[in-house]
């Protein structure tokens, strides 16, 4: 079936046979992850959307929830170069970047690059960390570069940050400003496992010989799924819903929701749609699927969306979050 898109027509068959084809490798990644990680399917399915649509994720969890394991096995299981990073009060912007280093032997700088660059980067309980240093990570994350002295350094690609956060009612954190946060692409929060994976993950931790995640992907093959998540095929109706559910955000009175109006400071930037268009093919992409459907932007909005609204204080004090603020958006915007 042909579909004119613009000035483009979309032969929907053959496009939906070649991401089915290209995306065969999806299971075998999850298959191959299953080995180390047990439950936590929405979490490690959110890394892998952030991947695929060279997005970063902040993760929010108590700890012990498999957060290091996941990425270190994702790692392992695309080759990828990983380091991890625990954000303390006194890091300083040197110690995530690199710093010069003066050579005796040589009589000048060299540069001694530092953590961030890898693949994978795991940064641990980032609300730890004071604003200089959290900028410094963000900057990476937004150009792709880090500068050190006079020289500018480009990451590689695959570049993938994965930051946790502590609720942060505990005590000595420092709250991620809304401009830093929404730079992220999904804000994922983490749940216990269920008593009976709970029950495998004791039986898998009392055994002595550990997991051991192989290779079954090349970063190649994930930078070339990148390009084709693009070319996944999106209607002009299912922008249009992305659209509505963004400007609910912003003008909760134009959609009939001016019960949620005095809940909101402020709407989802820009950022939003564009991620909530990313995620959403992204996600078509591992169902192996060659178009997106509203199913698609329904199962990515929170994550995509839960960090982009500010509430004001009448929501706090009636204890109204910004997932039930989401709830009501979608079941107000009419479907296509």
């Amino acid at each position: 079936m042909d579909i004119i898109s613009g000035n483009t027509t979309v032969d929907i068959a053959s496009l939906n046979e070649r991401i089915n084809r290209e995306s065969a490798f999806v299971d075998v990644l999850n298959l191959e992850l299953g080995k180390a990680i047990i439950g936590q399917k929405y979490m490690v399915e959110r890394l892998m959307l952030a991947l695929l649509s060279n997005g970063h994720i902040l993760l929010e969890g108590v700890p012990g929830l498999a957060k290091t394991l996941a990425i270190k096995s994702l790692a392992s299981a695309i080759h990828a170069k990983f380091s991890r990073i625990q954000f303390t009060p006194d890091l300083l912007p040197a110690d995530l970047t690199g710093t010069m280093i003066y050579n005796q032997r040589e009589n000048n700088f060299v540069v001694k690059k530092g953590p961030i660059f890898a693949n994978l980067v795991l940064a641990d309980e980032i609300n730890r960390a004071p604003a200089k240093v959290q900028a410094a990570l963000l900057e990476a994350m937004q150009e792709k570069q880090v500068t050190i002295g006079d020289e500018t350094f480009k990451l590689e690609e695959p570049f993938l940050v994965l930051a946790t956060q502590n609720p942060i009612e505990q005590e000595g954190t420092y709250p991620l400003p809304e401009a830093q946060v929404d730079r992220f692409m999904l804000k994922v929060v983490v749940t216990y496992p269920k008593k009976e994976e709970e029950r495998l993950i004791i039986r898998q931790n009392l055994e002595y010989a550990g997991k051991t995640i192989n290779q079954v992907v090349n970063q190649e093959e994930i930078l070339r799924a990148r390009k084709t998540v693009r070319d996944v095929y999106m209607d002009e109706k299912i922008e249009r819903y992305i659209l509505d559910i963004v400007f609910a955000t912003r003008n909760p009175s134009e959609y009939k929701l001016d019960k949620i109006k005095p809940f909101i400071n402020y709407g989802a930037s820009p950022r939003a749609s564009i991620n909530l268009a990313l995620a959403s093919k992204a996600y078509a992409f591992i169902k192996r699927r060659g178009y997106v459907i509203p199913e698609d932007i329904r199962a990515i909005c929170f994550d995509v969306m839960r960090h982009r609204i500010g509430l004001t204080y009448e929501a706090e004090a009636e204890n109204v979050t910004s997932e039930e603020l989401i709830s009501e958006i979608l079941n107000a915007v009419e479907v296509p």
